[in-house]
């Protein structure tokens, strides 16, 4: 029998044993170990969610919305699968969907990187581009309502659509590679925000495993996450989009979490991009501007653990591949186009890694 011939709960449970076949061909993610001054008796990691085959955390993400799908009897034979997306989580899906062989429509806005589009177009989806990040919703809703297919919404449904008790989710991977390392459990553990799924994830698991560790969330510039938790008003919004590609939102998703995070950083975007590429210089890791978000933020939590005379272990997160940003955050006329001035940050980064204190 040929999968053209499968129908109903037979074609379901094909497809999920496909999902499962991929999984089971593809390594964990590496956790490598950010080079910081021994005597300080704290130690960086970063988890390499770049290295999946679509190249991004989004990969986990994608997997665990295809899965929520198929198992809630939404996606079956042919039916075209929608996504409102910046990008990344698009990629996946697309990757997937192709898998399975179903149709697939990106909504995202015009401004997201060639890169990821062209990425998107590779593995058989379709853009639909739309005039900012507000409109990709409605958009999605229409074309998934109109072409009679199933929004994936993963604003939506991030935060339930993984298992954060384990199913060797992002969490339980991270205290497993820490097992053996002189902090294996760590005192912060730092990632950024676009749909809220990941800090959900995180911060349900060290509850849930009675672990001593804080969540803290890496927001940047007119993203509505930060206010909103800050104020304690999910209804926040800024009306903006964030120029930090697959995190920020105008809006608090509701797959955010705020009762799981213990801290939120603001971060500048310039700040952001100085921070990836300093990445770059200092370990080669080539990675996008969500990666400079989370480390600008980690360099702060180990300033103030310096401080206060604390040890212990951060772990942050490389998100994805910085050759998808070669036209913009890696493109010196990009940043002068978009005024972004990376000198003033560079100082502060180099002078915490000289020093380990924090100079704003």
């Amino acid at each position: 029998m040929t999968d053209a011939t499968l129908l109903g709960a037979d074609w379901v449970r094909h497809a999920i044993a496909l999902l499962d076949a991929d999984a089971n061909r593809s390594a964990d993610t590496h956790l490598h170990v950010f080079p910081l001054p021994a005597h300080w008796g704290i130690d960086l990691y970063l988890k390499d969610e770049s290295v999946h085959p679509t190249g991004s955390l989004k990969h986990r993400l994608a997997r665990s919305l295809i899965l929520y799908g198929l198992v809630n009897g939404h996606i079956s034979a042919g039916t075209t699968l929608v996504e409102a997306s910046s990008g990344s989580t698009a990629v996946s899906e697309a990757y997937f969907a192709r898998m399975l062989g179903l149709p697939f429509i990106a909504v995202v806005p015009h401004g997201t990187s060639s890169e990821k589009v062209e990425l998107i177009e590779f593995y058989g989806g379709r853009c639909h581009f739309v005039d900012g990040p507000s409109a990709v919703y409605d958009s999605a809703r229409e074309l998934a309502a109109s072409s009679g297919g199933y929004y994936l919404d993963q604003f939506s449904y991030a935060e339930r659509a993984t298992d954060w008790r384990g199913n060797n989710n992002i969490a339980e991977s991270v205290f497993s590679q820490l097992s053996a390392e002189r902090h294996p459990v760590p005192a912060w553990i730092v990632v950024g925000a676009g749909t809220g799924g990941t800090s959900a994830t995180f911060g349900r698991y060290v509850r849930y495993r009675r672990h001593h560790t804080q969540v803290a969330v890496a927001d940047p510039e007119n993203s509505a996450f930060y206010e909103g938790w800050r104020r304690a008003d999910m209804s926040y919004q800024t009306g903006k989009g964030s120029r930090i590609e697959g995190i920020g939102r105008p809006i608090v998703e509701p797959s955010f979490v705020p009762g799981v995070i213990d801290e939120m950083f603001q971060v500048p975007d310039a700040g952001s991009i100085a921070a990836m590429r300093l990445l770059r210089a200092r370990t080669r890791h080539w990675a996008g501007g969500s990666t400079g978000t989370n480390l600008y933020a980690a360099f702060q939590l180990i300033a103030r653990m310096r401080q206060r005379g604390e040890t212990g272990s951060v772990v942050t997160l490389i998100c994805d591949k910085g050759e998808r940003y070669l036209n913009t955050y890696y493109d010196d006329a990009w940043l002068v186009a978009n005024d972004l001035h990376l000198e003033p940050h560079y100082a502060v980064l180099e002078h915490f890694l000289a020093t380990g204190s924090w100079r704003d």
